[in-house]
């Protein structure tokens, strides 16, 4: 019932994989192209800290300054 063999089937999953590497690969180079990277420390550096300043703060302690009353 099968109709092809192992050998047939493993042609067709190699082909298969070659074509998406090369998707790929043309992809990125569209990406290079462009010169906007797909991922890398770039999309880390946009990190907002703020929220972590407020976590790391114990109560009663405030990280502003007053200014003394003495003109």
């Amino acid at each position: 019932m099968a109709g092809r063999s192992r050998s047939s089937f493993n042609k067709r999953l190699k082909e298969r994989s070659r074509q998406e590497k090369a998707r790929e690969k043309a992809e990125k180079k569209v990406q290079k192209k462009l010169g906007k990277p797909e991922g890398g420390l770039d999309d880390d550096l946009s990190i907002d800290f703020s929220a972590a300043q407020d976590q790391l703060a114990l109560p009663g302690e405030s990280n502003i300054e007053e200014a003394p009353d003495e003109i």
